[in-house]
């Protein structure tokens, strides 16, 4: 539900100041700049936990010269889009662009991407110094239950010298409806042709085993906390914690480390076919795309093409998406995820112009 409160006409007029960001003229009146409605003081969102600390922060720093909170819940992809589906906040925030088959039921929604980011592959192995490497096959038969032990040929063929416990494999995936897993699943079921038919691919998946957790943050306690796991996050979640994180191998067969660069290498690969359709997915990269990480995806911004509000709000929200998309993708390598590329960033921009107010556009 969307939540708007209206400020005391004396807040209003602090707003207004507070959204030209002070800047001043010459004769010391303020500067003529661009302002949201100051009455609009809060927006709710819901959805992706990949992307919530980047939200946060996006929203601490447009706060600072702009009368607009962003009040965002991450309870995952999915149920961020059935909140959409219902008509609840006023955008919903996905790891997993919507298909046609999904659109149905929604009004017209403008997909915006925002940023993009590795899912990182964790695991609690206390007696091995070196990072572990896995391939996409590996990895497939660890999540179908074929590969159960740490000191599978497979494993220890991929990690030579490695000191692999005598341990059985302990699987952690997300059983709420993620954008994280429709990315890894997606690199699983490029890698293994099995994976996709037993097991599929998507937001939800018909796990063969393991432990199922909500949200990212329970992923990583998990793992942390139990040894002999292994698990999926995004790369902010682990880097904050410490956690190991495993070296995966791409189509160049290089075994490459999550990163904002490697990330980005391969966002970039795709940018040619992401100019056809923001909905392709950029999951294993080709051979031509070196030092790409793998299981890398794009997050986007699902909100209804037009508002039917007369308080401003969509003007708001597209002035946040439009920070969001230039100045805030310096926030978002410092917090860990990629930065757009330059042509993907142009293309979030020019879908901005498609949002109306009561059917008319914003100017």
């Amino acid at each position: 539900m969307r939540v708007m409160i209206t400020a005391p006409a004396a807040l209003a007029t602090l707003a207004v100041l507070m959204a030209t960001g002070c800047n001043l003229s010459e004769d010391g009146r303020p500067a003529e700049t661009k302002t949201v409605n100051a009455a609009i003081r809060s927006l709710s969102a819901s959805g992706s936990t990949a992307i919530e600390p980047l939200i946060d922060r996006w929203g601490t720093d447009y706060e600072k010269s702009h009368p607009l909170q962003v009040n965002y819940r991450p309870i995952g992809s999915g149920a961020g889009i059935d909140n959409l589906r219902r008509g609840y906040g006023a955008f919903a925030a996905s790891d997993a662009p919507l298909g046609d088959n999904q659109l149905k039921g929604l009004p017209p929604i403008v997909q915006i991407p925002v940023s993009a980011g590795p899912v990182c592959v964790v695991y609690n192995l206390p007696g091995l110094k070196t990072p572990l490497k896995l391939s996409g096959k590996t990895l497939a038969g660890i999540y179908a239950s074929e590969i159960i032990s740490w000191q599978d040929p497979a494993i220890a063929g991929e990690n030579p010298g490695a000191a692999l416990p005598h341990a059985a494999i302990i699987v952690v995936h997300r059983a709420d409806g993620s954008g994280s897993t429709s990315i890894f699943t997606n690199f699983l079921g490029k890698a293994s042709a099995a994976w996709s038919a037993k097991f599929g691919v998507g937001l939800s998946v018909k796990w063969p085993a393991g432990i199922g957790v909500n949200g990212s943050n329970a992923v990583l306690k998990t793992v942390m906390d139990t040894p002999g796991t292994i698990g999926y996050l995004e790369l902010t979640f682990a880097r904050t914690s410490g956690v190991p994180v495993a070296s995966i191998q791409n189509r160049a067969g290089e075994y490459v480390a999550p990163s904002p660069a490697s990330a980005y290498a391969a966002v970039n690969a795709s940018v040619d076919a992401l100019a056809k359709d923001l909905r392709t997915s950029i999951v294993d990269p080709p051979a031509t795309a070196r030092g790409a990480y793998p299981i890398t995806g794009i997050t986007f911004i699902l909100i209804p093409k037009d508002n039917k509000s007369t308080d401003g709000e969509q003007e708001a929200l597209k002035d946040y998406l439009a920070y969001a998309l230039t100045t805030g993708q310096d926030a978002a390598e410092e917090l860990s995820y990629a930065k757009l590329p330059t042509p993907v960033q142009q293309q979030g921009q020019a879908l901005l112009s498609q949002l109306t107010d009561n059917g008319k556009p914003i100017i």
